[in-house]
């Protein structure tokens, strides 16, 4: 079995409520209405798409996340589903679908990788802003967690913030005894030091609260 990440630019749905922000939205479909999961940031702007297209049948809020079942399901009213071209091609869309720096990824799996090249080659014909972030064999599934992959667990860092992180990593600032300093990191990448702090800040938190539970 093989495993492709498709991430689709352009793409309508939810994929504008994260265009230029941390945020991070989640969608279960279930024919009938959708569970969404929204964090850093996009909450409000998600919400009110949300009621304005689809409805709300509840919600619930705490700091920092947002989760809402709709009355119907996007698939309904979205012209970049993709569901035509797997049934197409035997792929299988693996939920939920994620939206992330305005685009939305779809996880998909194919008994024969050429089922997913063909799927990729589809949608570009037909107009779509797509591009494989990752394509692999899965030789063994576990029980417990049959398709869990780092992709799964890894949050989603802006590039700023990626690239502080791993500059800050490649020049020894996590290394004992600290090998550089924040404003090395700052010149590094070319931003003042509180700025580079705070994306440091930014991405460490993100990837402590991805990595504890699996601790």
């Amino acid at each position: 079995m093989y495993e492709a990440i498709f991430r689709i630019r352009g793409a309508e749905g939810y994929a504008a409520a994260t265009a230029g922000t941390d945020a991070r939205i989640e969608l279960w479909c279930n024919d009938h209405c959708d569970l969404l999961h929204v964090t850093d940031g996009a909450a409000e702007e998600t919400l009110a798409r949300v009621e304005a297209s689809l409805g709300v049948r509840e919600s619930l809020r705490r700091e920092g996340e947002l989760v809402v079942v709709t009355e119907r399901c996007l698939k309904e009213r979205d012209p970049t589903h993709v569901e035509r071209y797997l049934a197409e091609h035997d792929c299988l869309l693996v939920p939920p679908l994620r939206y992330a720096e305005g685009a939305k990824f779809c996880r998909l799996l194919a008994l024969d990788p050429a089922a997913l090249t063909a799927c990729y080659r589809d949608l570009i014909d037909d107009g779509f802003d797509v591009s494989v972030e990752a394509k692999r064999e899965i030789e063994s599934v576990r029980p417990d967690a049959p398709l869990l992959t780092i992709e799964e667990v890894l949050p989603t860092l802006t590039a700023r913030q990626r690239e502080a992180f791993t500059t800050a990593y490649e020049q020894g600032y996590y290394a004992i005894p600290r090998e550089t300093s924040t404003a090395a990191i700052a010149e590094a990448v070319g931003v003042e030091r509180r700025t580079a702090e705070e994306h440091l800040r930014r991405a460490e938190n993100k990837l402590v609260a991805a990595l504890v539970p699996y601790l």
